[in-house]
């Protein structure tokens, strides 16, 4: 019972208010006096506490003498409760995420490495889920579980435009993955090119993230613990990168034809 009341105290009721609800789901109708004596909550607090949930719409009350209270249905009510909360945590990432950008803006040097895969791999889907217009990326390697987070990311942003130049094949844990087939059989643009053991994502030609990291003497696998990202949000080399990219794209495409 703890768990229900903390998580309506969570959604804003008080602690008299998340007993009464408790206990009347379990008594589906009753009165005041009732509902005090099942709920520990003082006499002199119960209809006040029972205003209170009427207000916020949790229960329905009945004329007569006494007062009848009826619970409304926790399906219902939380399904309810919980679209209001989305909400709110859909507005707050739109209020925060315009200070946040505008903050990035004006440090001074904006340029951050990152350690850890990750860590990195978060990067990654953080840059991807601000993107507003395109996401261009040169993968020479994969962590494991990185191409399977990257897939989810661009699947949700299918707004976005997304290029991937990439290498065949690399290897995870001394298992091949062909990189190619797991973004196209996801119908994600990708297309087969020289590219180095190093990875880079542009994001809308404004920041770009660099990762390096170091490989077995075979150079068959990645050294997890080496791995590093360079971040900025120098625009001019952004844009450069980019202007880069898609001029190597281009002549794939015009090679392919």
């Amino acid at each position: 019972m703890n768990e229900n009341i903390n998580l309506l105290k969570g959604l804003g009721l008080t602690m008299y208010e998340a007993q009464a609800y408790v206990t009347l789901t379990s008594l589906i109708s009753s009165t005041a006096t009732e509902i005090s004596e099942k709920s520990g909550i003082p006499r002199s607090k119960i209809y006040d506490v029972m205003k209170g949930l009427i207000k916020k719409n949790y229960i329905d009350v009945e004329d007569g003498r006494p007062l009848t209270y009826t619970v409304k249905s926790p399906v219902e009510v939380l399904s309810r409760e919980k679209e209001r909360v989305n909400s709110e945590i859909d507005d707050a990432i739109t209020r925060l995420t315009y200070i946040y950008e505008n903050g990035m803006s004006q440090v001074q040097a904006p340029i951050w490495r990152v350690y850890g895969v990750e860590k990195i791999i978060a990067q990654e889907i953080e840059i991807i889920n601000r993107a507003k217009k395109s996401v261009n990326m040169r993968i020479g390697f994969l962590f494991e579980g990185e191409g399977e987070a990257l897939i989810k990311a661009f699947k949700k942003r299918r707004n976005l435009n997304v290029n991937i130049l990439a290498s065949p094949t690399c290897y995870i844990n001394n298992e091949e993955v062909n990189i190619i087939k797991l973004f196209k059989d996801e119908d994600i643009n990708i297309q087969k090119a020289d590219i180095p053991f190093v990875k880079v994502l542009i994001c809308d030609s404004k920041e770009m993230m660099h990762t390096y990291t170091k490989f077995s003497e075979d150079k068959r696998n990645v050294i997890p613990e080496t791995a590093i990202g360079i971040w900025n949000k120098y625009e001019d080399i952004a844009k450069n990168y980019d202007d880069r990219f898609m001029n190597q794209l281009k002549k794939l495409k015009k090679k392919s034809t």
